[in-house]
């Protein structure tokens, strides 16, 4: 637990999205409430005192530290979440190097790609639709590409390329702007995919690691979307999670996410990550190869942090336990919760309909 040195006078949401739904906005209160309890304190609804010191949940990663100095977010010890000094640091366009000749933003550098290319798929980063033109027929000649927006979450937005006519009518589609700020990626398309999560968190001096495989699930319009996680957390850093027994996959996996993640320590000055993730996919390619590799990075909360938190908490309440199994489950209609369930949100939601969030926790040696 925190030192009384480093006692926080309170937990405060940092919303920096333009649209926030409801049901999001409900869990994220939920979120801040268990972070809360692990750092000895409140959830504060604003900053009342510029010399109070405080902990952030941002909603997304935060971009520039000298904007959020102000604030007091100069270490991990600050909030829950990434920090990084450009916009396409934030997203699952570092996840890929530029195509030959192509332009790019302030800040990029070919360096993250090459620290970390035995951990990508195959793939490019554009910028602009011309290079996107030029890169597609690299990857189309192997078979389809996945066009990935990068902002997208949860999968949406995803759409798979079999030619150049069908890109450029996708294409025509897309904000010239927004494609320049922030990037496009367009990937080999696998089949047969299954996808690791796995990843790091850190509050109040207790770190966990983990992995675990995810579901998918359909939303009220019929579209494939994250319906939650199955996790395995061990207290300490991925060594103490390297230490299981695992299945070579999943070995694979785990060490593919720190490599990507030590790469981005390596290439990103300022980088800042009390919360790691990485989505991992292990498929088959359109000539039949077996292909694993990390698709995205994700730098500040999301669909498995409602499990970080309760694993955490338990960590802090047990200092001899070890690892716990999490659960965490997303559910689009009316749902029967287990006896042993943390609730996030239940309820109607104008955007996307009933929905339920709810997380598990369980002792490891008794699932």
């Amino acid at each position: 637990m925190p030192r009384r040195t480093d006692r926080k006078h309170g937990v405060l949401l940092l919303d920096t999205r333009e649209h926030t739904p409801e049901h999001e906005r409900a869990v994220h209160r939920k979120l801040a409430e268990h972070l809360a309890a692990l750092l000895l304190t409140e959830v504060v609804e604003q900053r009342s005192d510029e010399h109070d010191s405080l902990y952030y949940l941002p909603t997304t990663t935060l971009i520039d530290p000298l904007r959020y100095q102000a604030l007091g977010i100069v270490s991990i010890a600050d909030f829950f979440g990434g920090l990084v000094s450009q916009p396409y640091m934030a997203t699952k366009a570092i996840s890929h190097p530029l195509p030959a000749g192509a332009t790019f933003p302030v800040g990029w550098s070919d360096d993250f790609a090459r620290r970390a290319s035995d951990a990508l798929l195959k793939g490019y980063t554009v910028f602009s639709v011309a290079d996107a033109l030029a890169a597609a027929p690299l990857l189309l000649r192997d078979g389809p590409l996945r066009l990935k927006p990068v902002r997208a979450t949860a999968g949406r937005g995803q759409t798979v390329i079999d030619d150049i006519d069908q890109l450029e009518t996708e294409l025509r589609r897309m904000d010239p702007d927004e494609l320049a700020l922030w990037g496009l990626v367009l990937e080999e398309n696998l089949g047969d995919v299954e996808t690791y999560s796995v990843g790091q968190a850190l509050v109040a001096g207790i770190i966990c690691s983990y992995y675990g495989v995810q579901h998918l699930t359909r939303d009220h319009q019929g579209e494939t979307v994250y319906g939650g996680s199955d996790l395995v957390l061990v207290r300490g850093d991925y060594d103490e999670l390297l230490q299981l027994e695992l299945e070579d996959p999943l070995r694979l996996a785990i060490t593919q996410a720190r490599t990507y993640e030590q790469a981005a320590f390596a290439a990103f000055p300022g980088f800042l990550a009390s919360r790691r993730n990485y989505d991992v996919a292990r498929g088959v390619t359109a000539d039949g190869h077996l292909r694993s590799g990390v698709l995205e990075q994700s730098w500040r909360i999301g669909g498995a942090s409602s499990a970080e938190l309760l694993a955490l908490r338990a960590f802090a309440d047990d200092p001899a336990l070890q690892r716990v199994r999490a659960s965490t489950h997303e559910v689009f209609d009316d749902s029967a919760l287990p006896a042993d369930a943390t609730l996030f949100y239940q309820g109607d939601d104008r955007e996307v309909g009933r929905i339920c969030k709810y997380a598990r926790i369980r002792d490891y040696d008794h699932p």
